[in-house]
């Protein structure tokens, strides 16, 4: 069913009229500086596919939740969400086909990171039969798709940037039209960028970003000066969903109401002299008494004088600890990382958070010696994930597991590690479920991207039995896991 959007009109007074069947094939982009009117042109792209098409829309400001008393959207604050939560919220609106705000306005700029992330991979990891069309627009996505470095962690950088990657690179054959809009083409990241197909340029005045539009649109170089007289609500169009060449067009009317719009002029209030130095310049309560003076600063050569007599004597050297103290210390943090794991949520927590909880506890039962890296705990980690017990650590043949999991990627070594103890212990090999449990994941197709991934590096190779179970074989040492189900739940 051919469906087509009324963006507004073209200058000639023609429609200027958007394929949607198009777009959810070859994806769009919007650019223009602040002010310009992106907002207003995303927001009548919404409402006029509304009745048409499943959305999703990622709001860093709050700006489209009005959506929801127009045209019945599920608003999600996402500050009020876990990672995990907003993951299987994720899977749960393309199960349903639910349209959705994810409202991020209430978290910093790592948190939206983190939560965009989350539903972002919910979407994208939801199993085969509901690969149903859907439309997902994500407002200033420079945040979540940057350039260059920004001040987050780079675990949040990567997970984001990720999300972004997937949508626009990979989203197409799951039915995820990406629509994303930015303020500046430099800031966006240029693989995200280059996966769309259609455009629509606003105004802009930097050099750099003049010259990229002109570039997408196919225009010369000496047309880019027009980006700077662009007015507000008008744009340059390109794009097998839009026009085969590039064309100007100006958004119409749109039915519900933004909240980023800036505030209006209005008049000062007429506040007396004396009325306004007694508002702005009247001591708060507590500095209503005089504070007491401070005494003259020391000299600097009196400072050093007093740090060097204050001094302590330096501790003598510790011996260095013994391999049973070692081995005990081992047990202690191992049991100590157990107790955090063992709220059911707890794998879902970003590592930092689960690391800082273990330095934690660690503190309080005043464990001995130097206290683990960030690297180091990531290790410890992984066994925890993988169900490893002390027994199993115990046998000669486990070294030869670790052996093979360090060949691995990091973020691949829990899977191997859950395999091979599987085999070792004769258990069913693990579902796809599990699998996803121990990468930190609820989707059982991040779980079978990992299997892929073992198969493909050699590391393992599978195979079904009689009853369609599936058998994994550990490449090398040879070890089978007894027959198991992939559907089936986590234990």
């Amino acid at each position: 069913m051919a469906v087509s959007i009324d963006l507004g009109r073209k200058d000639n007074g023609q429609p200027a009229l958007l394929d949607l069947e198009e777009l959810l094939a070859t994806r769009l982009l919007v650019q223009g500086n602040s002010g310009c009117g992106k907002s207003h042109l995303l927001r009548r792209l919404l409402e006029r596919s509304a009745p048409h098409v499943q959305q999703a829309i990622i709001d860093p400001e709050g700006d489209f939740t009005s959506l929801a008393d127009r045209f019945g959207h599920l608003v999600i604050d996402a500050a009020e969400q876990t990672e995990q939560g907003l993951a299987l919220a994720g899977e749960r609106v393309r199960q349903h086909r639910v349209s959705v705000v994810l409202n991020l306005e209430g978290s910093d700029i790592e948190g939206q990171m983190r939560r965009a992330a989350a539903f972002l991979d919910g979407i994208f990891a939801v199993e085969r039969h509901y690969w149903t069309p859907m439309l997902v627009v994500v407002d200033e996505a420079q945040l979540f798709a940057p350039s260059g470095g920004v001040e987050v962690a780079e675990e949040a950088r990567r997970a984001s940037l990720g999300a972004m990657t997937d949508l626009m690179c990979r989203g197409r054959k799951r039915g995820l039209a990406g629509v994303i809009a930015t303020q500046r083409l430099a800031k966006l990241a240029k693989n995200v960028a280059a996966e769309a197909s259609n455009f629509l340029m606003g105004r802009t005045f930097l050099d750099i970003d003049m010259a990229r539009a002109a570039d997408l649109l196919g225009m010369e170089k000496r047309q880019a000066e027009m980006f700077r007289d662009l007015e507000r609500g008008r744009f340059m169009a390109l794009g097998p969903a839009l026009a085969r060449r590039p064309v100007a067009l100006r958004v119409g009317e749109v039915e519900t109401e933004s909240r980023g719009a800036g505030p209006g002029l209005m008049p000062l209030p007429e506040t007396p002299p004396e009325a306004a130095r007694a508002l702005i310049l009247t001591a708060a309560p507590s500095e209503a008494t005089p504070r007491p003076r401070r005494a003259p600063a020391a000299s600097a050569p009196d400072i050093l004088a007093q740090l060097a007599a204050a001094r302590p004597a330096a501790p003598a050297a510790l011996p260095p600890p013994t391999a049973e103290e070692e081995a005990e210390r081992r047990r202690a943090q191992l049991a100590i990382l157990r107790t955090v794991m063992a709220d059911p949520g707890a794998a879902f927590r970003p590592v930092q958070s689960l690391f800082q909880d273990f330095q934690l506890r660690c503190r309080i039962e005043m464990l001995p010696g130097r206290p683990l890296d960030l690297p180091a705990f990531r290790r410890l980690l992984v066994l925890v994930l993988a169900g490893v017990t002390e027994e199993l650590e115990a046998r000669p043949d486990w070294a030869e597991a670790l052996e093979h999991a360090a060949a691995l990627p990091e973020d691949r070594q829990g899977a191997y590690l859950l395999l091979a103890r599987a085999a070792l212990e004769g258990a069913p090999c693990p579902s796809d479920l599990a699998i996803a449990r121990v990468l930190g994941s609820v989707s059982r197709g991040r779980g079978r991207a990992a299997v892929e991934f073992l198969e493909k590096q050699n590391a393992i190779a599978c195979r079904p039995d009689a009853a369609g179970r599936r058998i994994a074989t550990l490449i090398g040492p040879g070890w089978e896991t007894a027959p198991g189900d992939p559907e089936a739940a986590a234990a």
